[in-house]
């Protein structure tokens, strides 16, 4: 199994930086009100914090040094008071912050994930499931701290630092540029390191989509893996994809980790400047005992914040990468959508005219070739040919999930285009040869073809399409529970109970593509019936390779490289021995 299928999408589109964050924080304006209460509480905050030295120097000062006893425990209870207050004050924060990100968390999944409803296949045909799993769930709680740490850290410790420098200059402006000659380096050390940072978070992210993307598809074809004894062959490549998930990882962290250093070392620097000009150049009987103390405390006030906003600026380094992935999907139009002056289809008869229609995937090779037919209202096509022939293309185009390039696609004489996409696809039933079922009772499954469907419309359409008997043998009937993708049942039961989900939404224009391919003999003696029923008054579309269940159609297309080469019900096709001759003799004449 090849590593190199799980990196299609490695290719992320370029951004400002500058416009990701702006985009990012503005989300934290929706809740303006308590935002700015958490500003002022962190006001308080760093006010107390800026206090606290001066409360200290004059401690040492004014009362230690003349034994004002009195004098100092007053200063002292009013340390003690605006201290305890301080700790409240930052728990009463701390809520207030985490229940604002969740809530924005929240908001940006719901945003990914409902615009993600609306692309079309085009988008899901060239990214693996995996992948778009980890933008909805890993890379939107990679953003949890970034945005909690804005308000937190990124704004009370840059006030901090412009209060520390205002408050030293006044002190002291001498002792302040010394203790603050060492910012450049430190401003270079680290704009070196983000530039450096920044692609290797990027890459890192893209792994870990790799890595969930070959594991998602790995358990869902467990039983093929095992089936075919492959585990051996998965699990190296597992191993590949884990091992370049690793290296990237530590490339990034080894990477990110300077800023710590780079912070430690000009902090260092800055302390040995400042005591070298206090004691060495101006003098000690220059500055009092109260100062130093005074200044060894703000100059850990003015490094301790930038500590913290390198740790910052680190881990948004370290996770803009997941907001550029975020807004990358979310900026992507969806291709198929309806036009401004859109109207609503009315109640569908049943005509479908194809004019001249041509189209292609890529924009290279043409899965459909000017084609062109008219279909009357109830008539039952049936579409034959071989695999990539362009017959479920034909389908697709008509339920518009994808725009044909050249040709026009009408429906009771409305261009598909110029009509909503809602009102289009509700007046449609649709099964696949991949009949999903989901999680939940079967009732909730058949109604989620019709989402106002009572009961007794559900038992109908089982009963129609010959499902009944096998529900009310189940323990709970209709109330079942389905485990995922309906583990549990058969093949032709998961069949069965697609068909009752198609047929309690009443379709105008049925299309079954390839339906019956996964139903046994039996089965599809008990299902012929309800088909029948199904396709009565309506206008379908059956795409099969069983050439069995298309004796009836009313007309019979053979499609082959993307053109109607044959048309004709059987019978006729069967006279002009042609390709459908041929595919005929091949299954029922060997």
């Amino acid at each position: 199994m090849a590593v190199n299928s799980y990196k299609d999408d490695e290719q992320s589109v370029e951004r400002s930086k500058v416009q990701t964050l702006t985009r990012l924080f503005s989300y934290l304006l929706r809740y303006k009100w308590q935002i700015a209460l958490v500003l002022i509480i962190m006001g308080y905050g760093v006010a107390v914090s800026l206090v606290n030295p001066l409360i200290m120097e004059s401690a040492i000062d004014n009362h230690i040094s003349v034994r004002d006893i009195s004098g100092l425990y007053r200063l002292l209870f009013f340390a003690l008071i605006i201290n305890l207050l301080l700790v409240v004050t930052v728990k009463v924060r701390m809520y207030i912050m985490a229940k604002v990100c969740n809530e924005i968390l929240l908001t940006i999944r719901q945003q990914l994930y409902t615009h993600i409803q609306k692309l079309d296949f085009k988008f899901f045909d060239s990214r693996p499931t995996g992948k778009i799993l980890s933008r909805i769930i890993g890379d939107i709680n990679s953003l949890k701290d970034v945005l909690s740490n804005c308000v937190t850290t990124l704004i009370p410790d840059g006030l901090t630092v412009i209060a520390v420098i205002v408050i030293m200059v006044w002190k002291n402006p001498k002792l302040a540029l010394a203790s603050m000659l060492t910012i450049p380096f430190m401003a270079a050390g680290m704009v070196y390191i983000q530039v450096k940072a920044h692609p290797r978070w990027q890459l890192f992210r893209k792994k870990s989509a790799n890595l969930n993307a070959f594991v998602h598809e790995d358990m869902a074809g467990i039983r093929i893996i095992q089936s075919f004894h492959a585990q051996e062959e998965t699990e190296n490549t597992f191993d590949e994809l884990l091992a370049e998930h690793r290296i990237a990882f530590i490339d990034a962290v080894r990477m990110s980790d300077g800023f710590g250093p780079v912070i430690d070392f000009s902090w260092a620097m800055g302390c040995i400047l400042l005591y070298y000009t206090g004691i060495v150049v101006l003098g000690v009987e220059q500055v009092s005992v109260g100062t130093f103390i005074a200044f060894g405390t703000y100059l850990n006030m003015f490094w301790q914040p930038i500590h913290n906003i390198s740790n910052f600026y680190n881990q948004l380094v370290t996770n803009i990468a997941g907001a550029e992935r975020i807004f990358e999907i979310m900026d992507t139009p969806p291709a198929i959508t309806d036009a401004e002056d859109v109207t609503n289809m009315p109640q569908i008869k049943g005509e479908v005219t194809f004019e001249h229609v041509t189209f292609s995937y890529d924009d290279k090779v043409k899965v459909l070739d000017d084609v062109s037919f008219c279909i009357k209202p109830g008539e039952t096509i049936a579409l034959v040919g071989a695999t990539g022939a362009g017959k479920s293309t034909i389908v697709n185009l008509i339920s518009r999930f994808y725009d044909v390039q050249e040709g026009i696609v009408k429906i009771d004489g409305y261009d598909v285009k110029k009509v909503s996409i809602e009102s289009l696809r509700n007046q449609m039933g649709i099964m696949t040869q991949d009949n999903f079922l989901f999680s939940g009772t079967i009732k909730d499954n058949i109604r989620y073809g019709k989402l106002d469907a009572t009961d007794e419309e559900i038992i109908a359409a089982a009963k129609a399409v010959n499902a009944h008997d096998f529900i009310m043998k189940l323990d709970k009937g209709y109330d079942t529970e389905l485990l995922e993708r309906g583990g549990g049942l058969s093949i032709g039961q998961k069949q069965l109970l697609a068909f009752a989900r198609t047929m309690v939404s009443d379709p105008k224009i049925l299309i079954l593509d390839e339906a019956t391919s996964s139903i046994d003999t039996k089965t599809e003696l008990l299902v012929q019936e309800g088909i029948e029923h199904l396709l009565a008054g309506r206008t379908s579309f059956v795409i099969a390779h069983r050439l069995s269940t298309i004796q009836k159609a009313d007309r019979i297309f053979v499609i082959n490289d993307g053109r109607i080469v044959e048309e004709g019900n059987a019978a006729e096709l069967m006279e002009k021995r042609g390709i459908y001759y041929q595919l005929y003799t091949a299954q029922f004449m060997v």
